[in-house]
């Protein structure tokens, strides 16, 4: 299925985390949708231009809907908080390349989230043919998709404050727990990615990072989103690949962070 705008229904939406909300919206979308993909979200009130990127939590086919869990940061993100079932709401997906399924299969698999970049883990651990060990990184102990994510393998804890878990961030987790995986999956902030790069390359294991970043448009127009690359673009003959399309999903050697 191309990307598409439409209106999709909400069907439930509540708060699960202070400040972080789980809607669920009735689409077509949630049939083609991918792990690591993501939509955008706009808001209805015109003082507030572009839409909002969010990725994909879980896509029911059956039931025809799409997960969004996120969290909220300011006027767009607010808005969408009060959306009620049965209020229509605007979007544009389903955007991006997601993680590659194929190069987890049969091994044994770290799936790291930290943040708002663990809501895409739980489609992925869903779809996995693999070893999962869930890392989960979260502020203080207010956790969310924690025990949704227990049905997929075994969830492993890190809290900054040390309410919950280890203390610190996901590879003190793994350090702590003596983990170790043939391959990594991850989404967060760009600090622990860049520690995730790192690590994979002491390992020498792949790693396939979903970068978090702010962007514009979405659709690979405005070049909002750039990040610099090992290799030049094939069309542009430059370094730099534009997350909303090339990614958000790479492989961590690909990318400079």
């Amino acid at each position: 299925m191309q990307k598409k705008k439409i209106n999709a229904k909400v069907y439930s939406q509540k708060e699960i985390a202070p400040g972080i909300y789980d809607m669920y919206l009735e689409t077509d979308l949630a049939g083609a949708a991918v792990p690591g993909q993501f939509v955008c979200l706009y808001p209805k009130d015109k003082s507030t231009l572009l839409p909002r990127p969010i990725s994909i939590c879980e896509a029911d086919k059956e039931r025809g809907l799409l997960r969004l869990v996120y969290r909220v940061a300011g006027k767009g993100t607010a808005e969408f908080s009060g959306y009620q079932r049965g209020e229509e709401a605007a979007l544009l997906g389903n955007l991006g390349n997601g993680f590659p399924l194929e190069a987890a299969k049969g091994k044994k698999v770290f799936l790291m989230g930290g943040g708002i970049g663990i809501p895409p883990m739980l489609e992925l651990a869903k779809r996995m043919e693999a070893e999962k060990q869930i890392i989960l990184g979260y502020r203080d102990g207010n956790t969310f998709l924690k025990e949704d994510l227990e049905k997929y393998g075994r969830v492993y804890v890190a809290t900054e404050d040390g309410s919950m878990g280890t203390k610190g961030n996901v590879l003190d987790a793994v350090r702590e727990n003596v983990l170790g995986a043939d391959v990594v999956f991850a989404c967060g902030p760009m600090p622990m990615l860049r520690a995730i790069k790192q690590y994979a390359a002491r390992q020498g294991i792949a790693a396939y990072i979903s970068l978090e970043e702010h962007m514009a448009c979405g659709v690979g127009a405005c070049l909002g989103c750039v990040v610099k690359t090992k290799e030049k673009d094939a069309h542009s003959h430059v370094n730099n690949a534009r997350i909303c399309t090339d990614g958000p999903v790479f492989e961590a050697g690909e990318v400079e962070i």
